[in-house]
């Protein structure tokens, strides 16, 4: 019923720009004013007939038409009018009217037709002479009554349904064919989709490149020079200074060495730890919020397990996002949840801290927010950040596993 309400009105609306449009030719800057005006309403009821195409059928139609490429207006206006996908919207404004008032009609036969020969024997003997006539019989009272109620209720059971889904796939067919995209555009999608990938992945390994050559540099790479010095001091006046300044530099030395395979140990605890890949997420995210600044309760649930680049990223989300918590938050406590439904791995971390993160905030050095999103994006995952001001913070991440 609804399709035919909203099918008056697209049909009216469209029927009356097109036919304004053509009349306004001779005059060129009219007939571009008012075409203008039939592809913006057009793709108004395009993305409304979608969304009733999702809330209705339970399909979603992604939007085949890509934002314009054209700078000036009138290559824009070109566009536009060369679009094969915002014509098909314009096709499907005019005929929602008549497929809405054949679902009508042909539903309201199934059903009511049904029903009517289902209560026959109740309403019969009200007909004039107590017949119903039907074409070349007629049917009174008794068992005549009874075999076309048998009859009406094999129309409700079974064949005013079965019509009534006959119309519904019709209906998905039209939407899809005239409001969805081709086969075409659902390559090129996929193409962008994993050019996009690509793209952030290399960044990924970019940051991550950066990251470690910073770690490197600021970290175990100045206290082997410390060492270095030390040990060279110590060797250049070993035989001038006695036993116990050699045993203080000879101890500085030691403990600077310690202090550098410490530092190399964490480095590549960053980058992919071993217990990650010997005993999973559960065993390397205890070790992360073990040494938290603030308390952090953990939740694993991923059986069976993802793939170790999936795995991989989970660790680094978590790893990074508790460090941003300690960072920024000055929140009191953190929770971290791991949960895989289905063919998806779900990364939760919520803390009570101040809020008001936003992306800019929470990105330093491509190795924030954005670092997380890139690195999801890789895999195709994505990052959602909810952190309204007063908190709480929710950071989560959502990672396909296949």
């Amino acid at each position: 019923m609804t399709d035919v309400v909203i099918g008056a009105i697209t049909f009216s609306v469209v029927i009356a720009l097109l036919a304004t449009t053509l009349g306004l030719l001779v005059t060129v800057v009219g007939a571009i004013a008012m075409f203008w005006l039939l592809m913006v309403v057009s793709r108004g009821f395009g993305h409304l007939e979608r969304s009733r195409a999702a809330a209705l059928l339970g399909v979603q139609l992604l939007d085949p038409i890509p934002p314009l490429q054209a700078t000036t207006w009138w290559r824009r206006v070109l566009e536009r009018a060369r679009s094969g996908a915002r014509w098909k919207e314009v096709g499907y404004c005019l005929l929602l009217l008549p497929l809405g008032v054949l679902n009508v009609v042909l539903a309201t036969a199934a059903w009511c037709g049904s029903l009517a020969l289902l209560l026959l024997p109740l309403y019969v003997t009200a007909l004039p002479g107590d017949t119903a006539k039907f074409f070349f019989f007629d049917v009174g009272q008794g068992g005549d009554a009874w075999l076309v109620a048998l009859a009406g209720l094999v129309g409700v059971v079974l064949f005013a349904p079965w019509v009534t889904v006959v119309l519904g796939r019709l209906n998905v067919v039209t939407c899809s064919w005239f409001l969805g995209p081709d086969e075409r555009a659902l390559q090129e999608a996929r193409v962008r989709a994993a050019e996009s990938g690509r793209v952030a992945a290399v960044d990924s390994a970019e940051a991550e490149r950066r990251r470690i050559e910073r770690d490197l540099h600021d970290g175990a790479q100045q206290r082997l020079v410390s060492l270095a010095m030390e040990l060279g001091t110590t060797r250049e006046h070993f035989d001038d200074e006695d036993k116990e300044a050699i045993r203080a530099r000879v101890v500085h030395a030691h403990e600077e060495a310690k202090a550098a395979l410490q530092e190399l140990r964490d480095l590549v605890r960053g980058i992919h730890p071993v217990i990650l890949e010997d005993r999973g997420l559960d065993a390397a995210l205890s070790g992360v919020v073990a040494r938290a600044p603030i308390p952090v309760s953990l939740e694993v649930s991923v059986d069976p397990r993802p793939s170790p680049e999936v795995e991989s990223a989970a660790y680094f989300v978590v790893s990074e996002a508790l460090t941003n918590v300690a960072r920024h938050s000055h929140a009191t406590n953190a929770a971290v949840s791991l949960v895989r439904v289905d063919e998806t791995l779900v990364v939760e971390v919520r803390d009570n801290g101040d809020g008001g993160a936003t992306d800019g905030a929470l990105d330093t050095d491509g190795t924030g927010l954005a670092g997380l999103r890139e690195r999801a994006a890789s895999l195709g995952g994505s990052i959602h950040l909810d952190s309204p001001p007063g908190g709480p913070t929710i950071l989560r991440a959502v990672l396909p596993c296949e």
